[in-house]
């Protein structure tokens, strides 16, 4: 347990540091704390501070820096985000968008701009549940099929027929399609389909099948489940930029999304903003960086997970604000698009 002392000039060190990037002297620190003590009281608190192992001192430097041990006691007890609002404009670019994969790329792009670091968003896992089917008419036995998942998310697929449809017909199989298998997961469209297809005409029935195959490939295939933007911000932040061996491990771990997809996996079963911070576990392996993330919602259901991605040594009220906003400008917008 720290006294108030020891509190006070701990949070202006993390302050002064997020700040200045220099490891912070005692005289530095006797000005941003405002308190009226000795340097030599000061260097004592110091040291005491750097025995529980809250601060370290570089190798070429008198000042101290803190750890990941001394930001997280920064983090959990001296930190007081304000939840105002962050930007008035902050909604335009997710709510206009029309399909989920939309919003979820803004919203990466989003935290990335806003932040100056790395935006990244697990996108919700694809449906294979369909809300709504179409036929177009492209031409002789080529055919334009429009899908739509319960989550509003739209696929396209172009088919070719051996035989000639009018679109009367194909309005014909929607409306069934539609009518009797609508919100149901398309494999068991595909087994009531084998018990109906005796009773239906037979190019009725042809078309079902094309439209059932063609609507498994687009429900079922791959989708890119972490979305990430803004990775050459890191290339600006001194932290990086000075060393390229943080710079490449840092670039490693975006490209390998299952650790990626792990580490904020972790954050989806608890609500609100949660930071982890390089260094104190495993879950964030590299010191140098530190994740700032939320789940998001659809219908009060948590589906996914948003963070910023960035240096230990960031503003973490500010990325609070931009990572809990955009986590409700998220799901909001997907929650509406039904």
């Amino acid at each position: 347990m720290l006294d108030d002392r020891s509190k006070l000039l701990m949070k202006a060190l993390v302050e002064r540091y997020i700040a200045d990037g220099q490891p912070v002297g005692s005289r530095t620190l006797s000005k941003a704390s405002g308190l009226e003590l000795s340097a030599a009281t000061i260097r004592n608190v110091m040291a005491d501070l750097e025995d529980l192992g809250l601060i370290a001192s570089p190798h070429t430097s008198a000042g101290r820096i803190p750890t990941a041990r001394g930001y997280r006691l920064f983090v959990d007890t001296m930190l007081t985000a304000q939840r105002g609002n962050l930007n008035a404009s902050l909604s335009a670019p997710i709510i206009v968008a029309e399909q989920p994969q939309k919003v979820i790329a803004n919203a990466a792009q989003l935290l990335s701009s806003l932040s100056n670091f790395v935006g990244v968003v697990v996108a919700p896992k694809r449906s294979s549940v369909f809300r709504h089917i179409e036929f177009l008419r492209l031409s002789d036995r080529r055919l334009l099929v429009i899908i739509v998942s319960p989550e509003g998310d739209v696929q396209n697929r172009v088919i070719f027929t051996e035989a000639d449809y009018t679109q009367s017909q194909l309005l014909e199989v929607a409306n069934f399609l539609n009518a009797h298998y609508a919100g149901l997961a398309i494999e068991q469209v595909r087994e009531k389909l084998k018990n109906e297809v005796d009773h239906l005409r037979t190019e009725i029935a042809t078309l079902m099948q094309a439209a059932v195959n063609v609507s498994t490939e687009a429900l079922t295939s791959p989708q890119d489940e972490v979305v990430i933007s803004g990775e050459r911000n890191l290339l600006t932040v001194s932290d990086f930029s000075s060393d390229m061996d943080q710079l490449r491990r840092a670039f490693d771990l975006f490209e390998q999304k299952t650790q990626l997809m792990r580490l904020l996996d972790s954050s989806s079963q608890a609500e609100g903003v949660r930071i982890f911070i390089g260094g104190e576990s495993q879950v964030v392996p590299f010191e140098e960086l530190s994740v700032v993330s939320a789940p998001y919602e659809i219908d009060g259901q948590i589906v996914g997970t948003l963070g910023v991605i960035g240096p230990t040594r960031m503003a973490y009220d500010r990325m609070i604000q931009i990572v809990d906003i955009t986590s409700k400008l998220v799901s909001n917008a997907l929650s509406h698009q039904k």
